[in-house]
Protein backbone atom coordinates (compact mmCIF):
# COMPACT_ATOMS: atom_id res chain seq x y z
CA UNK A 1 0.00 0.00 0.00
CA UNK A 2 1.38 3.59 -0.62
CA UNK A 3 1.63 5.60 1.74
CA UNK A 4 0.92 9.27 1.89
CA UNK A 5 2.29 12.07 3.66
CA UNK A 6 -0.53 13.75 6.31
CA UNK A 7 0.25 16.39 8.82
CA UNK A 8 -1.26 17.34 11.87
CA UNK A 9 -1.04 19.63 15.15
CA UNK A 10 -1.29 18.42 18.74
CA UNK A 11 -0.90 19.67 22.15
CA UNK A 12 2.36 18.74 23.92
CA UNK A 13 0.61 16.56 26.25
CA UNK A 14 -0.46 14.49 23.59
CA UNK A 15 2.57 14.38 22.07
CA UNK A 16 4.36 13.21 25.54
CA UNK A 17 1.76 10.75 25.81
CA UNK A 18 2.16 9.68 22.06
CA UNK A 19 6.14 9.37 22.51
CA UNK A 20 5.84 7.19 25.53
CA UNK A 21 3.45 5.03 24.39
CA UNK A 22 5.71 4.39 21.15
CA UNK A 23 8.23 4.04 23.52
CA UNK A 24 6.35 1.23 25.48
CA UNK A 25 5.62 -0.59 22.54
CA UNK A 26 8.60 -0.62 21.17
CA UNK A 27 7.50 1.68 17.56
CA UNK A 28 7.92 5.18 16.22
CA UNK A 29 5.14 7.54 17.00
CA UNK A 30 4.36 7.64 13.86
CA UNK A 31 3.56 3.90 12.90
CA UNK A 32 2.04 4.01 16.46
CA UNK A 33 -0.28 7.34 15.54
CA UNK A 34 -1.32 5.49 12.22
CA UNK A 35 -2.58 2.89 13.45
CA UNK A 36 -4.36 4.42 16.76
CA UNK A 37 -6.19 6.66 13.78
CA UNK A 38 -6.78 3.67 11.80
CA UNK A 39 -8.03 2.19 15.05
CA UNK A 40 -10.19 5.25 16.03
CA UNK A 41 -11.87 5.24 12.49
CA UNK A 42 -12.60 1.48 12.40
CA UNK A 43 -14.74 1.75 16.00
CA UNK A 44 -16.71 5.25 14.85
CA UNK A 45 -17.71 3.25 12.22
CA UNK A 46 -18.45 0.30 13.77
CA UNK A 47 -19.83 0.94 17.53
CA UNK A 48 -19.02 -2.01 19.71
CA UNK A 49 -15.38 -2.56 18.30
CA UNK A 50 -12.49 -2.02 20.32
CA UNK A 51 -8.95 -3.07 19.98
CA UNK A 52 -6.84 -4.95 22.50
CA UNK A 53 -4.14 -6.30 22.58
CA UNK A 54 -2.53 -9.98 23.74
CA UNK A 55 0.31 -12.58 22.52
CA UNK A 56 -0.82 -12.91 19.41
CA UNK A 57 -1.00 -9.24 18.52
CA UNK A 58 -2.99 -6.36 18.61
CA UNK A 59 -6.87 -7.50 17.19
CA UNK A 60 -10.46 -5.98 17.20
CA UNK A 61 -13.19 -7.26 19.20
CA UNK A 62 -16.27 -6.63 21.36
CA UNK A 63 -16.44 -3.97 23.91
CA UNK A 64 -16.56 -6.15 27.22
CA UNK A 65 -16.74 -9.61 25.00
CA UNK A 66 -14.46 -11.92 23.24
CA UNK A 67 -12.57 -10.86 19.18
CA UNK A 68 -14.24 -10.50 16.72
CA UNK A 69 -12.78 -13.64 15.10
CA UNK A 70 -13.97 -16.00 17.68
CA UNK A 71 -17.61 -13.94 17.28
CA UNK A 72 -17.65 -14.32 13.48
CA UNK A 73 -16.23 -18.29 13.91
CA UNK A 74 -19.01 -19.39 16.31
CA UNK A 75 -21.52 -17.88 13.59
CA UNK A 76 -19.96 -19.71 10.59
CA UNK A 77 -20.69 -23.00 12.91
CA UNK A 78 -24.08 -22.05 13.88
CA UNK A 79 -24.84 -21.77 9.46
CA UNK A 80 -24.37 -17.72 10.11
CA UNK A 81 -27.19 -17.43 12.23
CA UNK A 82 -26.53 -14.31 14.08
CA UNK A 83 -29.24 -15.88 17.05
CA UNK A 84 -28.04 -18.69 17.68
CA UNK A 85 -24.50 -17.23 17.45
CA UNK A 86 -25.41 -14.89 20.67
CA UNK A 87 -27.45 -17.65 22.48
CA UNK A 88 -24.07 -19.99 22.03
CA UNK A 89 -21.93 -17.23 23.53
CA UNK A 90 -24.57 -15.58 25.62
CA UNK A 91 -23.97 -11.98 23.98
CA UNK A 92 -26.77 -9.58 23.51
CA UNK A 93 -27.59 -10.04 19.54
CA UNK A 94 -26.47 -6.22 19.04
CA UNK A 95 -22.95 -7.13 19.59
CA UNK A 96 -23.24 -10.32 17.75
CA UNK A 97 -24.25 -8.02 14.85
CA UNK A 98 -21.59 -5.32 15.34
CA UNK A 99 -19.02 -8.29 14.66
CA UNK A 100 -20.69 -9.39 11.83
CA UNK A 101 -20.43 -5.88 10.17
CA UNK A 102 -16.98 -5.47 10.98
CA UNK A 103 -16.43 -9.10 9.47
CA UNK A 104 -18.19 -7.45 6.42
CA UNK A 105 -16.14 -4.65 5.96
CA UNK A 106 -12.68 -6.52 7.25
CA UNK A 107 -13.03 -10.08 6.07
CA UNK A 108 -9.74 -10.70 4.88
CA UNK A 109 -8.10 -9.32 7.90
CA UNK A 110 -10.51 -11.62 10.12
CA UNK A 111 -10.09 -14.79 8.03
CA UNK A 112 -6.74 -14.39 8.54
CA UNK A 113 -7.55 -14.38 12.40
CA UNK A 114 -9.55 -17.29 12.06
CA UNK A 115 -7.12 -19.67 10.28
CA UNK A 116 -4.14 -18.66 12.28
CA UNK A 117 -6.12 -19.44 15.51
CA UNK A 118 -7.48 -22.95 13.65
CA UNK A 119 -3.38 -23.57 12.80
CA UNK A 120 -2.76 -23.47 16.84
CA UNK A 121 -6.15 -25.56 17.93
CA UNK A 122 -4.77 -28.05 15.43
CA UNK A 123 -1.59 -27.53 16.71
CA UNK A 124 -2.47 -27.78 20.05
CA UNK A 125 -4.89 -31.23 19.69
CA UNK A 126 -1.88 -33.16 18.15
CA UNK A 127 0.43 -32.44 20.98
CA UNK A 128 -2.60 -33.38 23.06
CA UNK A 129 -3.21 -36.63 21.13
CA UNK A 130 0.45 -37.82 20.96
CA UNK A 131 0.64 -37.34 24.45
CA UNK A 132 -2.36 -39.26 25.30
CA UNK A 133 -0.93 -42.21 23.09
CA UNK A 134 2.07 -42.25 25.22
CA UNK A 135 0.37 -42.48 28.26
CA UNK A 136 -1.80 -45.39 26.94
CA UNK A 137 0.96 -47.11 25.77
Amino acid sequence: MAREHLSIRVDAATKDELEREASRRGTTRTTLAESLLREGIRAAAHPGITFRDGPAGRRPGLTGGPDVWEVVRVWMDEDRDSGATAATLGLPSGLVEAAIDYYGQYREEVDRWIERNDALAAEAEAVWLRRRAVRSE
